[in-house]
């Protein structure tokens, strides 16, 4: 992750203040077949519980204004014994995991707010920090999303924020 990070700042130039952070959810992933048709249905029909949140950062400086997406979910999500394990309140393996977008989704994506920092720095030293064992309910992506969003933002709670104020989410 460091190594990946390294190369993305020096080949990312950004300009204080002015990146964009956004916040997105997408479908759970799961093991192939009914529970991965299982977590598809659940965000088709909006349940809030059953999304995975994501930071997304977008640099205002061109021609590197691509964005990158920044996460916390199981290291091995697809592995039924981890779905349980978690499922089962347990501590599981996690991993604060970094890609790039071409483009921003086009639903279920909201903009947060700029930086004041370099967000990709900031982010970094955010993440080195971040305790990786994963439980849902009590450090998972969630938390993560608020923690960093806070970070770079200053903006408190902004999952639940967003959950008041989207009627598209129950």
């Amino acid at each position: 992750m460091a190594s990946m990070f390294s190369n993305l700042t020096n080949s990312t130039v950004t300009t204080m203040g002015r990146d964009e952070v956004y916040v997105a959810a997408v479908p759970l992933r799961a093991a192939r077949g009914p529970a991965q048709l299982l977590m598809s249905t659940a965000y088709s029909l909006n349940l809030w519980d059953l999304q995975h949140f994501m930071v997304i950062i977008k640099s205002s400086s061109p021609p590197h204004s691509q964005a990158l997406v920044f996460d916390f979910q199981p290291k091995d999500p697809e592995d039924i014994f981890v779905a349980l394990a978690a499922l089962s309140g347990n501590n599981i393996p996690g991993a604060v995991l970094t890609r790039k977008l071409k483009k921003l989704p086009k639903t279920k994506c909201w903009f947060i707010g700029s930086t004041n920092v370099d967000a990709l720095v900031a982010t970094l030293k955010f993440n080195q920090s971040w305790e990786t064992d994963l439980r849902i309910g009590h450090h998972d992506c969630r938390d993560y999303t608020n923690g960093l969003v806070e970070y770079l933002t200053g903006k408190r709670y902004v999952l639940e924020n967003l959950r008041r104020s989207d009627r598209s989410f129950n």
